[in-house]
């Protein structure tokens, strides 16, 4: 081998690992950002809870963003007639390690036009018929329910386009207003308290995931450590002892 191709390997060697380095201690860095973010809303979601509890009406008529925004993961309760003939059911959603449904009623709160999209709780599947929708009981009369507001409804990674089918993957809230005709919250409440309706709500947490988020930089670090000490063995100790005279 030449020592103009040695020369050149060597520098490609070089800037490989210092490329490698740098984007894995990036990737490491941006990790615990997002375990940082995980953090202040779990911060977040904490304080609010604490907050006075909210009723119907703070719902009601038009909301800037900025009150949208301070209405997140509030406590609130409200009073209302379900709609059932408008209830969406969630595929491919686990509780406790078991597969199953979320279940997706609107509640007209009373005294209001205002309908407001309540995620209800959770169902198991049939798993003999994926179509058979589960057992769920909903109450007519006025109901009176205990929850926290969200932005939206449970989502999940899905391809193409939403049908208007009752079993659904996910559900965007203004596509909702307009399949229904329904003057909806801009706000989704996710129902709270013990298991009902044939329903049970072990929801996670907002914040979770900031364990996970510490695990992938740990890891990221990890490599980039690796990428370092393997660099440092193979083109600066080895050749040192490989060297004439050794």
């Amino acid at each position: 081998m030449s020592g103009r191709t040695h020369v050149w390997r060597r520098w490609l060697v070089i800037v490989l690992a210092l490329a490698g380095m740098a984007s894995t201690f990036s990737l490491g860095r941006w990790q615990l950002s997002r375990a940082d973010e995980k953090r202040a809303l779990q911060a977040l979601v904490a304080e609010r809870q604490q907050q006075p509890l909210l009723d119907g009406a703070s719902l009601v008529g038009a909301l800037s963003a900025t009150q949208l925004e301070a209405l997140r993961h509030r406590a609130i309760s409200l009073q209302g007639k379900w709609l059932p003939e408008r209830t969406v059911y969630l595929d491919n959603r686990s509780m406790d390690q078991r597969a199953g449904f979320y279940v997706l009623t609107p509640l007209h709160l009373l005294g209001h036009e205002t309908v407001v999209l309540v995620q209800r709780g959770w169902a198991p599947r049939d798993f003999a018929d994926r179509l058979a929708l589960p057992e769920v009981a909903t109450p007519a009369g006025t109901v009176r329910i205990s929850g926290r507001i969200a932005e939206r409804a449970s989502r999940v990674y899905a391809l193409g386009e939403e049908g208007r089918e009752l079993i659904r993957q996910n559900l965007d809230l203004d596509a909702f207003r307009v399949e229904t005709g329904l003057p909806l919250a801009p706000v989704v409440v996710w129902q709270t308290g013990a298991p009902s309706d044939g329903l049970l709500r072990q929801w996670p947490e907002p914040s979770s995931g900031l364990v996970t988020h510490q695990g992938y930089a740990f890891q990221w670090f990890g490599l980039c450590a690796l990428i370092g000490l393997l660099f440092v063995w193979f083109q600066v100790v080895r050749p040192v002892f490989r060297s004439p005279g050794r």
